[in-house]
C-alpha cells in the first residue's frame, strides 16, 4: 500500500461517526448492513450517514450493493488488512514484539 492511500484511509477513519460506522460494518461481516439499519443502530441522521459512507467508500474501506430496494454496505476487509499490514510493516525492527504494561493503555 502506498502512503498516500494509507493517509486517505486513516483520514476517513479519523472521525467519530465514520469510525463507528466502519467498526459496525466490520462486526456485521461480509453480509453487511442496510443503510437504514446503520442509521438506526448508530442514531446517525440519514443525510449525515450518506456523507460518511461516501467518505469511507472513497477511501476504499466500504463497498455497497443493491439488494431489492435496499443499499447494503460492507466493510472492505481486503483494504482493512492492507492498511493494517502497512501500519505494522517492519514492526519492532524485525524482532519479535513483546507486550509491555504500557502497551495496554
Amino acid at each position: 500500500m502506498e502512503s498516500k492511500v494509507a493517509i486517505i484511509a486513516l483520514s476517513a477513519l479519523a472521525q467519530e461517526s465514520r469510525l463507528a460506522i466502519f467498526r459496525l460494518l466490520v462486526q456485521a461481516g461480509i453480509e453487511g448492513l442496510a443503510a437504514g439499519r446503520i442509521a438506526e443502530i448508530l442514531a446517525v441522521p440519514p443525510s449525515s450517514l450518506s456523507f460518511h459512507l461516501k467518505e469511507l467508500s472513497h477511501a476504499g474501506l466500504v463497498s455497497s450493493r443493491q439488494e431489492s430496494r435496499f443499499v447494503i454496505y460492507s466493510a472492505n476487509f481486503a483494504r482493512m488488512n492492507q492498511l493494517l499490514a502497512y501500519l505494522t510493516e517492519n514492526c519492532c525492527g524485525g524482532q519479535p514484539c513483546h507486550s509491555s504494561p504500557s502497551a495496554h493503555l
